[in-house]
């Protein structure tokens, strides 16, 4: 096979529609629009959702629309295994987490979870536990204080 004599699959390779090219063509004359109307004119598109000017279905319809809660607080996240890293008796800030790679930064809140095992001793600051995540820390020998 040589580079010249490459070619696609029969059939796999559309011409596209020439309009406007005289009637012979088949697409002449109104160029495949049909006569006068919105959608005849050039720019001529109606927006998506548009339902003619009758109220449309997702105005209609607020619960398939859905919305935003401003008021939503974005927590980040550390889990009780993630904690480990620490030596015991340590004494664990959302300032220090974020040295230690846990989270990014102390921009939002810091809730600790209970996924996995706490096996030393740890005093725990952050703004919000999970109540598993607490009986966990402190069943361990630690201490737990919101701040």
């Amino acid at each position: 096979m040589k580079q010249h004599e490459l070619a696609p699959a029969p059939g796999s390779r559309k011409d596209r529609k020439r309009v406007g090219r005289g009637n012979a063509s088949g697409h002449g004359t109104y160029s495949c629009r049909g006569l006068k109307g919105q959608k005849s004119r050039s720019g001529g598109k109606v927006r998506p959702g548009f339902e003619g000017g009758q109220l449309p279905i997702i105005k209609r319809l607020p619960r398939k629309r859905g919305f935003t809660n401003i008021f939503k607080v974005e927590y980040n996240l550390v889990n009780v295994e993630d904690l480990c890293v620490f030596e015991p008796d340590t004494e664990i800030t959302p300032e220090k987490m974020v040295e230690s790679g846990l989270i990014k930064s102390t921009s939002r809140p810091v809730k600790i979870l209970a996924r996995g095992d706490m096996d030393r001793p740890l005093f725990v600051k952050a703004n919000k536990f999970s109540a598993t995540a607490k009986e966990k820390i402190e069943s361990a020998g630690g201490r737990v204080e919101e701040v």
